[in-house]
């Protein structure tokens, strides 16, 4: 299986059918294989997305995939090692200087080993992740 980070950009442009991304996101997903692809995230990435999704028609969209993680048991909490190294990075302006939920994202990713994430956002590329669209 291949694990794929789901991050917020990549989310919002799936779910909102008037997103600038929206087609570029929706052709990538079609790409994946479920049989051979496993979604992971954070709960802060989470967590932007429902603050992005509280008064939009896919907000429902957002608890879904909730608790779709959280039974795979692929939805990730940040250790206190992640929060560290996050605002160690985020201090430093590291990955085009990045937010500091991207910046968790990261930390995340590398204690995982996962090098995919599904957006286009650019810091992704400059902490060296390859992004899906």
């Amino acid at each position: 299986m291949t694990p794929i980070f789901t991050d917020t950009v990549g989310l919002l442009a799936l779910w909102n059918q008037s997103d600038q991304w929206h087609e570029a996101a929706k052709a990538a997903f079609a790409r994946l294989n479920p049989s051979e692809t496993v979604l992971t995230t954070t709960m802060f990435v989470l967590l932007e997305c429902g603050n992005a999704a509280a008064r939009t028609p896919f907000r429902d969209e957002v608890d879904h995939l909730r608790q779709q993680l959280e039974l795979a048991g692929t939805l990730i909490r940040p250790t206190e090692e992640d929060w560290q190294r996050a605002w160690t990075a985020y201090r430093q302006g590291e990955a085009a200087q990045a937010g500091i939920v991207d910046q968790v994202s990261f930390a995340v990713m590398r204690r995982f080993g996962l090098t995919l994430a599904f957006t286009n956002d650019r810091h992704f590329q400059a902490a060296g992740f390859r992004t899906l669209f």
